[in-house]
């Protein structure tokens, strides 16, 4: 089987950590976010992954080369010289994902994280022998999505409405599909929408069924987001008992520490915490709803809540730093400053206080 991971655009909403890597690469609980798919896609079977991409190509395949050693599994990187939408790369990629086997394949947004239920929806999509399956996930306010109609008894997809004024249903798309190669021939080479042109016209045929997403999920793409799937992705560990994640007196509710992390005495850590390889957290440190990436040095006393913070960054002693503050890669926060929601471009240093959600550039 094959797949194709959708992970074009700038990232913007990740800035400023998408300065230092495209988004794909950017860590999601100690490792990049893409890399969580493509081990889910491995373990079902899938032998080769291509990369849909218009940015910084170089960067995501020379890191990828590694992966592909490591994991045993081909990844191929198929690049647009133009922004080509959610469908156009499908086109653009026809010939490597068209094959002589005639099997379905993937197709998934790189921003998407859950428990990734593969081998249920290769099953569901033989079950009813449609053209196409799409995973859907039940959300509390639809309106602020693009809804899916859906038989409930069969999953056939009858229409889709586009943030509905009045309740029409509370399943939207996921972002996670399986496609027969024939959808292949329904797209042309042109910037192309999947859930607006694609979808509608093979739902139109009655041959578009729709999965209920079990478990949860998240689209991380920016950071209050990245934050709560942080929280859903370290509890969905937490019900299957993974040993990843750290125990002790010093540890409240789910939290992942790389076992190349120094942790000093006093610390009170968590929930929802991901400390990254090589950080050094000194004594008397509180961390909760936050994310350590690699390398990064928190001083003594220290309180970081609500927030993110970038590659080799230091945070100073008795400094705090809440409130979806976004520190960039190697930035460094003085002793005793405050940050209430600041965002921080990249190998700054922070002398005062920010007292007000900024961009410090």
């Amino acid at each position: 089987m094959k797949a194709l991971i959708l992970v074009g655009g700038f990232g913007t909403r990740l800035r400023p950590l998408t300065l230092s890597v495209p988004k794909p690469l950017v860590d999601f609980a100690n490792k990049p976010m893409i890399l969580h798919q493509i081990e889910a896609l491995k373990a079902i079977g899938v032998t080769e992954v291509v990369l849909a991409i218009n940015y910084q190509p170089k960067i995501m395949q020379n890191f990828l080369k590694e992966f592909e050693k490591k994991l045993d599994i081909k990844i191929t990187c198929s690049q647009e010289t133009e922004p080509l939408g959610t469908a156009g790369p499908l086109a653009l990629a026809r010939d490597i994902l068209r094959d002589d086997s005639g099997e379905p394949f993937f197709v998934l947004n790189s921003d998407v994280i859950c428990d990734y239920p593969l081998k249920e929806m290769i099953e569901f999509h033989k079950s009813h022998g449609g053209e196409a399956s799409i995973m859907v996930t039940k959300v509390d306010e639809p309106s602020k999505y693009g809804v899916v109609v859906m038989e409930e008894a069969t999953g056939r997809v009858e229409k889709f409405i586009e943030k509905p004024k009045v309740f029409v249903g509370n399943k939207i798309n996921a972002g996670i599909y399986l496609l027969n190669p024939s959808v292949l021939d329904r797209i042309q080479l042109r910037p192309t929408s999947i859930e607006k042109e694609v979808f509608p016209s093979i739902a139109a045929e009655k041959k578009l069924h729709a999965m209920v997403l079990p478990g949860f999920w998240m689209d991380i793409g920016q950071p209050r987001d990245y934050i709560t799937g942080l929280r859903l992705y370290l509890d969905s560990l937490r019900k299957i008992s993974s040993p990843d994640l750290a125990g002790g007196h010093h540890i409240l509710g789910n939290v992942l520490i790389d076992e190349s992390a120094v942790i000093g005495d006093g610390c009170l850590i968590g929930p929802d915490v991901a400390i990254g390889p090589g950080c050094i957290i000194e004594s008397g440190v509180r961390l909760s709803r936050c994310s350590i990436m690699r390398g990064v040095r928190v001083k003594n006393h220290a309180c970081i809540s609500s927030s993110i913070v970038g590659w080799h960054s230091t945070v100073g002693r008795w400094a705090r730093v809440e409130n979806m503050s976004i520190l960039g890669e190697d930035v460094h926060v003085g002793d005793e400053v405050y940050s209430n929601g600041g965002v921080v471009l990249p190998h700054k240093e922070i002398k005062s206080s920010i007292l007000e959600p900024q961009i410090v550039m």
